[in-house]
């Protein structure tokens, strides 16, 4: 007998596809600094933390700046990345995204976002998705990047259930890391030979059914 009592999902790359609002605002900011990268590059920002990525991203360029100036710079990205998130519609919904969320509450288990970003509850807002969800634990909550569990942890805390207890969703090598550091059961959505540390790994939320989740 299964004993999960929650599910805790990721945001970008899960539920949404972001990442292509993020590529463009990094790219901007890079572009302004006399510099450019590629989609490759920015895959390896997934699921990291904004300050995080600056670094990886001014390292790219090589470009050094203080402090102060970065926390300049990733404010600034953000305000272009919040002015593109602010126009998102519930079609950005990925494939099986809400129609497995609404068989899982159907299904009396609890329900929490466990992301890096902070402005999750704007993009949940946008997307019609924010009933969902029992608990949301994003950037603004917890101060360490995946693959630390932390963001997890909290979740399972504020479902009020134990670690083990969880079933994490996510399409990252540090966020299936992260909930396997915290005890936790994840399922990796992408590619089986990128998050082979996962309990299963399926292609998007589409191919996910609840005998998937009871047998993990």
């Amino acid at each position: 007998m299964s004993n999960i009592k929650a599910c805790i999902f990721d945001l970008d790359g899960v539920i949404v596809d972001t990442a292509v609002y993020h590529y463009k605002a990094w790219r901007r900011l890079a572009n302004q600094l006399g510099f450019d990268f590629t989609e490759e590059q920015n895959e390896e920002l997934k699921g990291i933390s904004r300050i995080e990525s600056l670094k990886i991203i001014l390292n790219w360029g090589g470009v050094r700046k203080s402090d102060d100036e970065m926390q300049e710079l990733a404010t600034l990205k953000n305000t272009w990345y919040v002015d593109m998130i602010t126009k998102m519609t519930p079609k950005e919904i990925l494939p099986g995204a809400k129609e497995f969320l609404m068989l899982v509450k159907a299904s009396n288990y609890l329900t929490a976002l466990g992301s890096a970003s902070k402005n999750s509850e704007t993009i949940l807002k946008q997307i019609g998705l924010t009933h969902m969800f029992d608990a949301l634990v994003d950037g603004n909550k917890v101060t360490k990047s995946k693959p630390n569990p932390e963001v997890f942890l909290v979740g399972a805390q504020e479902l009020g259930v134990k670690p083990e207890e969880c079933v994490v969703f996510e399409d990252a090598i540090a966020g299936v890391e992260a909930a396997k550091r915290g005890n936790m059961k994840a399922v990796g959505i992408g590619k089986t030979d990128v998050l082979r540390n996962a309990d299963l790994v399926i292609e998007g939320l589409f191919e996910m059914t609840i005998e998937k989740l009871e047998n993990l």
